[in-house]
């Protein structure tokens, strides 16, 4: 796992490479700033890698390429995985960046996700996202059951979620997270003792930028939140928790 600024700045690099099929675009100058930003942030490379692969994704989406992409084109998208990363870990930003605005950027961005959200719509997407696992068939045997059940309860629960208010609306977000910690309990069941391992060692990774400044029991309820997201990203689960 690259340390150095510059070491960050030659995998972001080579992955770009790869992604426009090896076409070489150089993280040199303004952009070579840029992505030493990101390590200063404490941004790991796997989650840098996946803002990357969303930026492609939307490109692909519009049409044949026409040219090559910069990774300039790619920061809104590499600080809103991380934004994600960070909620889901909960960890604050390593430094801010040299502009002194990053933090209202990421704060801007989170209450915007926040408005367009509401509990009828997330439990839509969790169904479908649970749907799509459940159809991958990687699962199998009591876990395939335990996602069949809680689909039925999420889409009985969809129906009447629009209407809820105070006591009932809060009752159903308890359930809510109820059901997540489940399903999370069923699928860390299902691993093996070296992928386990294995996904410690990736979380460990992935919170090194921060491991220094946060306190043990911080650091602690960070790397477990931090394996549950490489659990659900492994079985392709959603987050079942409303926030």
């Amino acid at each position: 796992m690259a340390t150095q600024p510059a070491d960050y700045c030659r995998e972001i690099e080579t992955y770009l490479c790869r992604k426009n099929d090896g076409h070489l675009i150089r993280v040199v100058g303004p952009s070579f700033e840029l992505v030493s930003q990101w390590e200063q942030q404490g941004i790991p490379l796997k989650i840098a890698f996946q803002g990357i692969d969303r930026c492609f994704e939307r490109y692909y989406r519009r049409g044949p390429r026409r040219r090559p992409v910069k990774i300039d084109f790619c920061e809104a998208d590499v600080l809103d995985v991380f934004d994600e990363w960070r909620r889901a870990v909960g960890v604050a930003p390593a430094v801010q960046t040299s502009g002194g605005d990053g933090g209202e950027r990421s704060a801007e961005r989170l209450a915007l996700t926040a408005s367009r959200s509401s509990l009828p719509a997330h439990l839509e997407r969790v169904v479908t996202r649970l749907t799509a696992a459940r159809a991958n068939g990687s699962m199998g045997g009591e876990f395939d059951d335990v996602i069949d059940g809680v689909s039925r309860e999420l889409d009985a629960a969809r129906s009447t979620a629009r209407g809820l208010r105070g006591d009932a609306r809060r009752a159903l977000i308890d359930r809510l997270r109820s059901l997540d910690a489940e399903l999370l309990r069923h699928a860390r069941s299902r691993l093996a003792g070296a992928t386990r391992t294995t996904l410690a060692h990736e979380a460990d990774e992935e919170l090194a930028a921060f491991r220094a400044v946060m306190p043990a029991d911080a650091y602690a309820r960070a790397r477990e939140a931090a394996i549950d997201r490489l659990v659900r990203e492994r079985f392709g689960l959603p987050t079942i928790t409303f926030a």
